[in-house]
């Protein structure tokens, strides 16, 4: 029997646990690309930027110990480097489009019943999976 949901399940529940966490200790939601864009943009200052930084240091570092002490897990999704660079500005874009990510909108809103966070995941996972589909099946680029 298949245990790789086992991952996706472990990772949930550190991503559920930081988020808590944060915003038990800090008061704050835990909205990773708002964190980012603070950092990158300069609009955070003092404790919070160097906040953010440990942060973005942790959503790097962690899985980068796992790969080196377990290697990477296989995926099938595409080796074309350049659609996986689009991807990525495209998901970076749409959290600064839509106030948050997955982190902020989905783990910390959604668990406090918020309806924007439910109404910003609802529209990111229609548009995620429509893009997906859109480039498997029409643009056979995945």
């Amino acid at each position: 029997m298949p245990l790789d949901w086992v991952w996706g399940l472990a990772g949930g529940l550190m991503i559920g646990s930081a988020a808590a966490i944060f915003l038990l200790l800090n008061g704050r939601i835990m909205g990773a690309s708002g964190l980012l864009g603070g950092v990158v943009d300069g609009s955070t200052k003092g404790a919070a930027r160097k906040e953010g930084l440990l942060f973005m240091a942790g959503l790097i570092g962690a899985p980068l110990l796992v790969h080196l002490l377990r290697g990477a897990p296989p995926t099938h999704l595409t080796s074309n480097v350049t659609v996986l660079i689009l991807a990525g500005l495209c998901v970076g874009f749409g959290t600064r489009l839509a106030n948050g990510c997955t982190s902020g909108h989905g783990v910390c809103g959604i668990s406090r019943l918020s309806t924007r966070g439910i109404v910003a995941t609802l529209f990111y996972l229609v548009a995620g999976a429509l893009t997906v589909w859109v480039f498997r099946h029409l643009l056979g680029v995945i």
